[in-house]
């Protein structure tokens, strides 16, 4: 048997694929290439934020505003609302992390797949369907909400919030007309 490499094909493949320079002061002795590889995809990425500003997520686009005090308080508001989803990011990740498991039913078409990095956006997607109902007859005010599913309920625990958060919302406050 032998072997020979096709430098073509070999250099049309790396002018496909691209290249990477991966540099650290950390001593090989202590990171291995593999660990330093490894190490460089866990990195949290400035980019993916500004994405998500002006992706589907914030939708920050050009705007078109009258005054200038509008315009700062939007990019402000929505700097907030990044921060957010920062957080609830951060907070399931670390969540799940600690009890060294991952988290199944966020993707639709295959409830079956686990992740341990879901994103704020699959988060959010998984509430949606919940309803509220508000039904006013005569003096009484009728509250109903729609009941939280399995997901629903690990990802407010993974939250740290209340699992009753929800149910809550349909209770009437002596106040409440």
């Amino acid at each position: 048997m032998t072997v020979s490499v096709d430098e073509t094909k070999v250099n049309e493949a790396k002018r496909w694929f691209g290249w990477r320079v991966y540099a650290t002061n950390q001593p090989s002795s202590t990171l291995s290439l593999s660990q330093a590889v490894l190490a460089y995809r866990e990195e949290y990425l400035v980019e993916r934020n500004f994405g998500r500003l002006k992706g589907k997520s914030l939708s920050l686009q050009p705007m078109y505003l009258q005054s200038e005090n509008r315009a700062v308080g939007l990019i402000r508001l929505l700097s907030l609302a990044l921060r957010l989803l920062t957080v609830v990011e951060f907070q399931v990740r670390r969540q799940l992390a600690e009890q060294k498991e991952g988290l199944a039913g966020l993707y639709a078409g295959n409830p079956k797949r686990t992740t341990t990095r879901p994103t704020t956006e699959a988060i959010l997607n998984a509430f949606k369907g919940i309803n509220l109902l508000v039904v006013r007859l005569d003096n009484q005010v009728h509250r109903h909400v729609t009941p939280l599913s399995g997901l629903q309920e690990k990802l407010l625990a993974l939250l740290e919030l209340p699992s009753d958060i929800y149910a809550r919302l349909a209770i009437v406050s002596p106040n409440s007309s």
